[in-house]
């Protein structure tokens, strides 16, 4: 029950997102005095460090979107795919710490 209300959660917030940086995104440009707690968001608000010794990767669906061509069924079906494997690793967790629970014979 718990992953189709998921589902059904994650369908319904593709559509009524916005599209303006908010929650970590936002915080990340105040810190970095990229952005004022008032005012407009700046047009160039984009998150820019050195990255030279440090770890980095690059998102598979960043954004939770798989480009500009899809609109909102691609990120739609980001949602999608992503519940599916956050389900699968905590029932493979779950799984795993069973397995381990079990005294050896």
């Amino acid at each position: 029950m718990g992953i189709i209300v998921a589902l059904l959660i994650g369908v319904v917030a593709v559509f009524m997102a916005s599209g303006d940086p908010d929650g970590l995104e936002s915080t990340a440009l105040v810190v970095q005095g990229q952005k004022e707690l008032t005012g407009d968001t700046p047009e160039n608000a984009e998150i820019e460090e050195d990255l030279t010794d440090k770890f980095s990767y690059t998102s598979p669906m960043p954004d939770y979107a798989l480009g500009e061509e899809l609109g909102p069924m691609g990120g739609l079906i980001a949602i999608i795919v992503g519940i599916v494997l956050a389900f699968l690793v905590v029932i493979g967790l779950a799984y795993a710490i069973k397995v381990a629970g079990k005294p050896a014979k």
